[in-house]
């Protein structure tokens, strides 16, 4: 059985199942990325919630596995030559996990590094870039009298889906007709504007054809399905 004791997060959340992956997450539009990830791949893991509202991303345990303070977060008891192996940031979780498995990231060199184009506009501009439109439009930014932060966020949030769109005119997944992880990292951010940050509207996401039918079909995943609830909240 493998030995977690060295890392302090196991203290806080201890592992059930010590021979399973642990996740360390909360079904957010960054969380959701690992969870449908595990579900999509078939891999043994053990979800363990965070409570982000709580700040438990900044009590100690935590940090000594994320010194950044954000989920996601794994900790893989068989990672390379079988040893244990910690790792966060959503993308580069992606990215391990495809290559332990073998799975949702395209063999061919040149399709590859194109999927992974797609993963890095993600975590480089979509994420950012819609989680501040969501703060400034849904949380406490909707009561700041100057508008043109928010009226900034949303104008870019809007050009990005503009991107998606053409993208995905002449195609089923952001790489074809195979859905990799480009999907996985973007779905829960998308899904974001019209759902969790109620800003439909504010980027017309109504004109958009080609981006509501992708995450339509994302959605009809069954693994997409269980991975949004990911860990289960209280």
């Amino acid at each position: 059985m493998p030995d977690l004791s060295a890392y302090p997060i196991t203290r806080r959340w201890p592992a059930e199942y010590p021979d399973r992956l642990q996740l360390y997450s909360l079904p957010t539009p960054n969380g959701v990325k690992a969870s449908i990830m595990l579900e999509e791949i078939g891999l043994p893991y053990e979800p363990h919630l965070i409570n982000i509202g709580a700040n438990e991303t900044w009590i100690p345990e935590y940090l000594a596995l994320n010194p950044n303070g954000k989920i996601p977060a794994i900790l893989d008891p068989d990672g390379p030559d079988g040893k244990p192996v910690a790792l966060w940031e959503s993308g580069a979780i992606l990215l391990y996990l495809a290559e332990k498995t073998g799975k949702l990231l395209p063999k061919d060199p040149i399709a590859r590094i194109e999927t992974l184009q797609w993963v890095f506009f993600q975590m480089a501009a979509v994420g950012p870039m819609f989680g501040q439109m969501g703060f400034f439009h849904k949380f406490a930014g909707k009561d700041y009298e100057d508008k043109r932060p928010r009226d900034r966020y949303a104008a870019e949030s809007k050009r990005l889906l503009g991107v998606l769109e053409g993208r995905l005119a002449d195609r089923k997944f952001i790489m074809g007709d195979d859905y990799t992880i480009a999907d996985i990292a973007l779905l829960g951010w998308v899904r974001s504007i019209d759902g969790f940050y109620e800003a439909g509207e504010l980027v017309d996401y109504a004109s958009l054809k080609h981006v509501p039918a992708w995450l339509e079909r994302c959605l009809a995943r069954p693994a997409v399905q269980r991975g949004l609830q990911i860990p289960a909240l209280p």
